[in-house]
């Protein structure tokens, strides 16, 4: 189970490095992760950065953290006081010993910035993502997921609760959290605007133009919202793999919002049924799937799409190094057909592994070698053995 593996992963990256970042989205439990395993140690120190009263207490941070030398200190929304990175330097280097800091962050560049620059070789850092499909229970199944998303507030609670806490959710992202995280003003309308453009357009191949005219602002601007977008850990660019220069290929990347929850929200569907029945349930489902592929993907597998202007394509492709090693396409139907465009890419591509992905299917072998499965068994069977 992903949430379990990720707690053993930082277990033993706190055992060998000095400091673990973890990464992650607002409300997904990374605060509740981290004091679930620094209760593990002897003693814990938990500052929110967010909170008046522990930012004064590292106001002079080095004296503040220097007594501390044998306690596990979580530092909360780290990415809110940048400066500290650079304090937490010495003091690692004055005790080097394994697990003294776990750092949680909710905006990757800033996060990321910081350890660039100051903790280089003191730390590892990880991301932990909303609750996948393979954590559910065996007779859960993905209807439930699918339509609530990960984040475990809205997918754990009743009907009108799960609403309304992703209607806060989004509210509060646009209002106040997005710009917070990045120190950065933004306008709620032109945010709205902008979330509700791309849950209409999600996983379609991106345009800041038609953005820009959209919302009256120049591309610059959506590029930077988009960017803010993606750092907060809601959105998702898929870019197209180039493999062959003497074939004319698509060369934008596809957007994506990661979590299917707050995708549904922000297009106002009411409850599954209604899911299956709107224009966006097919983008829905390829995002779905595509995410849950980025959450349980072998390591040293990077993903990307795959289309020519002739008519090639399939919507995912796992690639190691320069070999493509899969190609997926994605459908709803439990009885889809191979397409041309797919057997197209196969041919371009030749790939070990040619994969049809469906919500219920069967598992069996089709022509030209494509092999026809569900979600579920994909995910937890055959992704592991893509090497």
């Amino acid at each position: 189970m992903i949430q379990r593996l990720l707690q053993s992963s930082v277990e033993k990256a706190l055992q060998r490095s000095p400091s673990v970042a973890i990464l992650g989205p607002r409300q997904v439990g990374k605060t509740t992760l981290a004091k679930t395993i620094a209760k593990t140690k002897t003693n814990f120190l938990y500052l929110d950065l967010e909170n008046p009263l522990d930012r004064r207490k590292l106001e002079d941070a080095y004296s503040y953290l220097r007594p501390f030398s044998s306690t596990c200190i979580i530092l909360d929304e780290v990415q809110l006081m940048p400066e500290l990175f650079s304090v937490l330097r010495p003091l690692i280097d004055e005790n080097r010993v394994p697990g003294r800091f776990i750092l949680l962050g909710s905006a990757s560049p800033s996060l990321v910035k910081g350890v660039s620059e100051s903790l280089a070789g003191r730390i590892a850092y990880m991301e932990l993502t909303g609750i996948g499909l393979t954590e559910l229970p065996v007779d859960e199944g993905y209807k439930r997921h699918w339509f609530r998303g990960g984040f475990p507030n809205a997918l754990l609670a009743g009907d009108g609760a799960s609403k309304e806490w992703l209607d806060d959710f989004i509210r509060s992202y646009i209002e106040r959290d997005l710009g917070h995280l990045f120190g950065v003003d933004l306008s709620s309308v032109i945010l709205r605007n902008f979330w509700s453009m791309l849950a209409h357009t999600n996983g379609n191949i991106w345009n800041a133009e038609v953005f820009a005219r959209s919302l009256g602002v120049s591309a610059t601007t959506i590029l930077r919202y988009l960017g803010f977008l993606e750092g907060g850990y809601i959105c998702r660019r898929l870019t197209p793999w180039f493999v062959n220069a003497k074939k004319r290929l698509v060369k934008s990347p596809k957007v994506y919002i990661r979590d299917t929850g707050i995708l549904h929200r922000l297009l106002s569907i009411q409850d599954y049924d209604s899911l299956l029945g709107h224009p966006a349930v097919g983008g829905s489902w390829e995002g779905y799937v595509i995410e849950q592929v980025f959450q349980r993907k072998p390591q040293g597998i990077e993903l990307f799409y795959y289309r020519t202007q002739a008519g090639a394509e399939c919507d995912l492709v796992l690639v190691k190094g320069i070999i493509p090693l899969a190609c997926l396409e994605i459908k709803l139907s439990n009885t889809p057909s191979v397409s041309k465009g797919f057997i197209s890419c196969t041919a371009d591509l030749e790939p070990k592994y040619k994969y049809i992905v469906t919500p219920e299917s069967d598992t069996f072998m089709t022509q030209h070698d494509i092999c026809i499965t569900n979600v579920g068994h994909f995910l937890t069977v055959l992704l592991p053995e893509i090497k």
